[in-house]
């Protein structure tokens, strides 16, 4: 009996059952943010393909970026891209933000790999992203808009998006690794990781 609920709690993530009591809407620190600029998220006019995407495009959703800066516009973001949805008090989020950075350094020029922390203080992920060396994008959600626009609450969730801004698939299995995202990127995004 024991061992089912093990696997529920290692799988997925729930606000109601993982969120410490308060976390507070914190929008300063006196740190320096580890994330990158969010400047490669904003296309280049007429970059990202008006056409009829393959698949359903992202929510026309403006998120403010964690450094800082012009807020971000999701539909914007040119392809092909993974965006990671986490918090910083999601376990299963924690384990696989690592994986997401080895990406974003494997797939350089070829792929974007972009963040969107929700549901957190900006200093609680801040610290996860000193703590486990991420560098890539950060955009901060607190309000779960991302999420509800997709219709899914599930920890950790990750969307891949295509050249031409196409929803590809939506992964919410739970915390992937190195060889569980990669063989998602050749999968729905076609393009090969190297190892």
């Amino acid at each position: 009996m024991s061992l089912p609920l093990l696997l529920l709690g290692t799988v997925a993530c729930t606000p109601e059952t993982d969120r410490p009591a308060a976390t507070g809407a914190d929008t300063s620190t006196s740190r320096p943010s580890p994330f990158e600029e969010c400047t490669s998220l904003v296309a280049e006019p007429g970059a990202v393909d008006t056409g009829t995407p393959q698949g359903d495009r992202l929510p026309e959703l403006t998120l403010t970026c964690f450094t800082g800066g012009t807020p971000v516009a999701l539909r914007d973001i040119p392809g092909p891209a993974v965006i990671n949805i986490w918090a910083s008090w999601c376990p299963p989020c924690r384990k696989e933000l690592p994986a997401f950075q080895r990406l974003s350094e494997q797939t350089e020029g070829r792929l974007r790999v972009v963040g969107v922390n929700t549901q957190d203080s900006r200093s609680a992920a801040q610290s996860v992203g000193e703590d486990f060396g991420v560098r890539f994008p950060m955009l901060f959600d607190q309000g779960k808009a991302f999420q509800r626009a997709l219709e899914r609450t599930a920890f950790p969730m990750t969307v891949f998006v295509g050249a031409d801004g196409g929803v590809r698939h939506i992964d919410t299995s739970g915390a992937l690794d190195d060889a569980g995202l990669a063989d998602l990127v050749r999968q729905h995004l076609d393009i090969v990781v190297p190892a």
